[in-house]
């Protein structure tokens, strides 16, 4: 039989406006099909014992669950029996994740790009510093040679003290038009010993080395496991961050709304380069030196990697 329970939480995501997640919503629109999903949590059933533990009708239960099947959110496998074949199901996914459509990355005047948090291309790190992937850790422990390892291309979260790491995203934004605004998407946080919910750190951003500005962050979040963080992560870890919008535009920079610097879209001169650099960091001098944890899509608590957008006219 198939591995039908995998070391790590299965998750789904799925995108608002699809009919697989119309299918799956509709799906879950249902007390008795919840209920069949908390009961294979954990443990696989035949048919039968799912029945007497919801004390529903043989016939009810094969329905709801044949509707489960088709919305991808339960497997089954036939097995031998005392007499005959017997139906055993399980769980298909842990976290189901529906990403509500985001308007203007329809729009003709914008490029996107999402970068893996392992995709830097350069570093500075103190430590207490390191990597982790999906499945275990990369390296060693505050040893910043790790942050070379060709395995940093897999990393999910990456840690430390003071420092910086940078990326270039391909500047896609046509010769020919007039950029208005630069948005970088995030999920981020400070870095304490274990995690600390009363921890400051400023995280500052440059963009094309340009100093952008500094968001002082509150803490190193954990107590509760991270919606997306893998299982074999330790639970007194930190386990998941904030999720941050920084935007540049002819106005000055802001994070989520609030104006943090006068820097001005064009002091950035994006439209000079093949490549926009990005950097993250916490200068060693700064007022808060907490640390910085960036978490990737299979970390903390949401889908996404870097994801830098620009809105041009």
């Amino acid at each position: 039989m198939p591995d039908l329970f995998p070391p790590q939480r299965r998750v789904l995501s799925l995108n608002a406006n699809s009919a697989e997640a119309e299918k799956v919503l509709k799906a879950l629109a249902s007390e008795p099909r919840q209920r069949i999903l908390e009961i294979l949590s954990d443990h696989v059933y035949n048919v039968s014992e799912i029945a007497a533990a919801l004390n529903m009708p043989l016939s009810t239960t094969t329905l709801h669950i044949t509707l489960l099947e088709e919305a991808g959110l339960l497997r089954s496998e036939l097995q031998p029996a005392t007499r005959g074949r017997q139906k055993v199901c399980a769980r298909a996914h842990d976290i189901i994740l529906v990403n509500l459509a985001y308007g203007s990355d329809r729009d003709e005047t914008l490029v996107a790009f999402s970068m893996p948090v392992g995709a830097y291309v350069d570093c500075e790190v103190t430590p207490t510093c390191g990597l982790a992937s999906e499945t275990g850790i990369i390296g060693l422990f505050d040893d910043a040679a790790s942050f070379y390892e060709p395995e940093r291309m897999q990393a999910q979260l990456l840690w430390f003290h003071h420092g910086y790491v940078e990326y270039r995203f391909p500047n896609r934004i046509p010769a020919t038009v007039t950029p208005d605004s630069l948005q970088l998407s995030v999920e981020v946080g400070s870095e304490a010993p274990l995690h600390h919910p009363d921890w400051p750190s400023d995280i500052t951003l440059w963009i094309n080395q340009v100093e952008v500005g500094t968001w002082t962050c509150p803490g190193d979040f954990g107590g509760n496991r991270g919606v997306l963080t893998p299982i074999w992560w330790e639970g007194w870890n930190s386990q998941y961050g904030l999720l941050k919008l920084w935007q540049v535009t002819q106005e000055g920079s802001f994070v989520d709304g609030v104006k943090i610097s006068e820097v001005p879209l064009e002091a950035l001169d994006i439209m000079a380069q093949s490549y926009i650099s990005v950097r993250l960091g916490v200068k060693p001098n700064a007022r808060h030196v907490g640390g910085m944890n960036l978490f990737g899509r299979r970390f903390g608590n949401y889908p996404q990697d870097i994801v830098l957008r620009c809105r041009y006219h």
